[in-house]
């Protein structure tokens, strides 16, 4: 029987419109009934998680920042910190001053104030709801726990990640989606913060479920029993995923949570 659901957000749970289903509440409200705990797994900053999901902040499990903290009813329940002179360094490296980048710490993004523009404002908002503006990482009064490169054309995998790849030795690398590559610490992921939460409330991972599109989720899937990418997921992670969801513009997570209501695989 499954007793937690996590889902990624964009691409997965929210529509090409980033809203959530029509009938997010409905399935939430039957989920609640059995027992079923809910926990948005995302790339998002924590807060940003929160404002959508504002009625709901004392009861789901949220895995922010790719894995790289958890909260549930307010209180971190997982973090994994970077080195803060690293992740200085880090930021500092790329040789073209046109790379977008953010400094995530557990309070606040930051960004650099000549890189404060319309374009990366309007990404920036999407996933973080407090960021502020440096002249220089070296001054952000907060604990890393993950570095964020944004490629406005969309082509980070060839634009952006071959130039952080020499990190991989000491630091976890993932294209995280077209526009974005994430540095987190070593063997952060979606995946590793889900079997700490596993272990804090006493749950299988074939008592699991989780949903996601992009190659950031691949650990996510693999940490639960009932893996289910997108239909609109990039083929790799379709590949290796158990089961395939409708895509997002089709409310892919709710139908399927719907369907597993219905056949009795969840409580």
């Amino acid at each position: 029987m499954i007793k937690m659901i996590f889902t990624d957000m964009d691409g997965t749970l929210l529509d090409e419109g980033s809203a959530l289903p029509s009938d997010f509440d409905e399935v939430i409200g039957r989920l609640k009934e059995k027992g079923v705990k809910f926990a948005p797994a995302s790339g998002r900053q924590y807060f940003s998680l929160l404002q959508s999901f504002e009625k709901y902040k004392d009861e789901f499990v949220f895995v922010a920042e790719n894995g790289a903290i958890a909260f549930y009813k307010g209180e971190e329940i997982a973090s994994f910190p970077m080195d803060k002179n690293d992740a200085v360094e880090i930021l500092n490296s790329p040789e073209d001053e046109s790379t977008y980048r953010v400094f995530c710490g557990k309070h606040h993004a930051f960004i650099l104030k000549p890189q404060d523009t319309e374009v990366f404002q309007k990404e920036v908002r999407k996933y973080f709801s407090y960021y502020k503006t440096l002249d220089k990482f070296e001054e952000a009064d907060d604990t890393p726990i993950k570095l964020s490169f944004f490629d406005p054309e969309g082509k980070a995998k060839t634009r952006i990640l071959p130039h952080v790849k020499e990190y991989e030795k000491d630091y976890t690398v993932v294209n995280s989606s077209d526009c974005w590559v994430d540095i987190t610490a070593k063997g952060v992921s979606k995946g590793r913060t889900i079997e700490e939460i596993q272990k804090k409330f006493g749950i299988y991972k074939e008592e699991c479920a989780a949903f996601g599109d992009y190659l950031n989720d691949l650990e996510m899937l693999d940490a639960v029993g009932y893996g289910y990418a997108m239909e609109n997921a990039v083929d790799e992670l379709k590949k290796k995923a158990k089961f395939i969801a409708p895509a997002n513009s089709d409310y892919g997570v709710t139908r399927t949570v719907k369907q597993l209501l219905d056949e009795g695989f969840m409580g």
